[in-house]
């Protein structure tokens, strides 16, 4: 399905959320809402619903409460998007309906308005939103314990070219001991990335969902055969997921909920199911009206109004650091790990319990451990310990256990103990560590 906007008289199959939709308003609005303008607005928002909801049992409800609040005169504002957010109001409340919605978007209505095939129309308006963003593959980092992280911010899709971009971040992925997929804030896209990514992690030809649209023949999405950076099976994979993650991005958590992919790390998703369109409504609005459904494999259901529930649970702050923890703890247990890598583990076991748990120390004891230590000074400033070093920037010191224990800013490789008496120097590729007695 392809992330598209369509006129009111034209549709074709999307997959898009709200929030992803939302980062292309722009300014100017126009500046004041006519009745006439009002009136056209509505009876276009009407015939939409009576031709195309995605529930037909639903339409007249929907029906009739915009007709009651036209006749009451709650639509009488002359501040467009006052109008749109009552609209999206009456709307969501009879229908429950996270992917119905309507707002001010003069960007993408002129982009709908103009010749499909020009450098204004709607498939160079998508274009232009996915390589600016890199098709929403926004940061890959490697974490402790060679943890690969990707970011996903939302899954967008350009033919012929958003699927390089995921062929470099797979292959990022599978250098890695685990993966770290984190979809907090997602709010969804089209379902080419959706099913490009999945691929990854299932064999092919495998059927993901069906996509149901009123009377049509069912569509299929199945997995893809060929992927350029192969497949990441057997690693463990944690994918992050808050309130925030909605419709696309609910489908990756869910097929990895039904396929038992890996662990799903946070807090239930929003429960945004529905497949939805986006049609341009004049003078400058975007409606947003669910068309069609999608149905799992597995379950033969979705995740409408309910979310994706996380098989361990952590705030959307701590969601990453939940997941190094028990990523790190699972690969130190591998029968296959390394003496070498189960020390790379445990290195970074500590980091990532000191980052979940931070450790407080007292300023009295700060002040305690400041000090010369042969070529060492640790001074006291701004409540912080900082570590002086030849040939070195200073740098700050946070606490990693009770015990004295410190890490350096920006320097992983290294730590310091403190007892007070000496300034104990460990290297994570040294058994032991080197001792600086102080004074």
């Amino acid at each position: 399905m392809r992330m598209r906007l369509t006129t009111v008289v034209t549709a074709c199959a999307l997959l898009c959320s709200p929030i992803l939709a939302r980062a292309a308003e722009s300014e100017p609005a126009t500046a004041q809402l006519s009745a006439d303008q009002r009136a056209a607005a509505l009876s276009a928002i009407e015939a939409a619903f009576r031709d195309k909801y995605v529930f037909p049992e639903m339409r007249p409800k929907i029906l009739e409460r915009l007709s009651t609040a036209r006749s009451s005169g709650r639509y009488d504002v002359d501040d467009p998007r006052a109008f749109a957010d009552r609209v999206t109001e009456d709307l969501q409340e009879v229908s429950h309906d996270k992917h119905v919605w309507m707002r001010v978007d003069p960007a993408a209505y002129a982009a709908a308005s103009a010749p499909p095939d020009s450098d204004a129309g709607e498939e160079a308006y998508w274009r232009r939103q996915a390589l600016r963003n890199n098709h929403g593959l926004t940061e890959m980092k490697i974490l402790g314990g060679n943890i690969r992280y990707l970011k996903i911010s939302g899954f967008e899709w350009v033919a012929d070219v958003t699927g390089t971009a995921y062929d470099g971040a797979m292959r990022f992925l599978s250098g890695g001991d685990a993966a770290v997929i984190d979809l907090r804030g997602n709010g969804g896209g089209t379902h080419e990335s959706v099913r490009y990514l999945v691929s990854h992690f299932l064999p092919g030809d495998v059927l993901e969902m069906t996509f149901l649209q009123g009377s049509k023949p069912p569509e299929q999405s199945r997995t893809l055969d060929h992927l350029a950076a192969g497949r990441l099976q057997g690693k463990p994979l944690y994918v992050l997921i808050d309130g925030g993650v909605a419709s696309a991005a609910e489908a990756f958590a869910y097929d990895v909920q039904q396929f038992k992919l890996g662990e799903l790390v946070g807090t239930r998703t929003a429960g945004a199911a529905n497949n939805n369109e986006l049609l341009p409504v004049a003078p400058e609005f975007i409606l947003s009206i669910s068309y069609g459904r999608p149905v799992h494999a597995l379950s033969n259901a979705n995740w409408e109004g309910e979310g994706v529930a996380p098989t361990l649970e952590a705030s959307s702050e701590q969601a990453l650091q939940v997941a190094q923890v028990h990523a790190l703890a699972r690969l130190s247990r591998e029968p296959g790990a390394t003496d070498e890598q189960r020390r790379d583990y445990a290195w970074a076991q500590v980091a990532a319990e000191a980052s979940l748990h931070p450790i407080a120390v007292q300023a009295g004891r700060l002040r305690g451990l400041a000090g010369r230590y042969g070529r060492y000074e640790v001074t006291l400033r701004d409540g912080a310990l900082w570590l002086a070093r030849p040939n070195r920037p200073t740098a700050r010191l946070s606490a990693l256990s009770a015990d004295g224990l410190f890490a350096i800013d920006s320097v992983d490789s290294v730590r310091v103990r403190l007892t007070g008496k000496a300034l104990e120097l460990l290297r994570a590729d040294e058994p032991s560590p080197r001792v600086f007695p102080r004074g």
